[in-house]
Formats: C-alpha cells, structure tokens, sequence
C-alpha cells in the first residue's frame, strides 16, 4: 500500500468515527441509541462518513502535507 493511501486512512477513518459517534449523540434526545443503530440508514451514513473521510478529507490534507514538505 502506497505512502498516500495509509495517510488518508489514518486521517479519514478517525474523522468518520468520530462523525458517526457524533451524529448518535446530537439525535439522542429525540431517538433513542438502540433504535438509532437498528436502522439501515444509520450504517449507510456511517459508510459514507468514513468513505467521504477518508477520500475527502484524507486527500486533501495529502496534498496540503505534499505542498508543505516541497516548501
């Protein structure tokens, strides 16, 4: 596996855990925990946290870490 592709994991996958953790915690109020992670809808939302964490943001802050290594 590239150099590219374990920094983007190891800085997406955090972000997108940390995003679906979150988003549990703000519904709570109105929806309880059990049910929240019964439904599918919840894993197709934490999927795309950690897909959009992990290209997203992972990408860009590659190409922010390259940019600042070549200055």
């Amino acid at each position: 596996m590239s150099e590219r592709w374990k920094y983007q994991i190891k800085t997406g996958l955090p972000w997108g855990i940390f995003m679906t953790v979150f988003m549990i915690l703000f519904e709570i109020k109105e929806v309880s925990f059990m049910d929240q992670i019964s439904k599918p809808f919840f894993y197709f939302k934490a999927v795309a946290y950690i897909l959009l964490g992990i290209f997203v943001l992972g990408y860009s802050s590659w190409k922010s870490k390259i940019k600042r290594e070549t200055k």
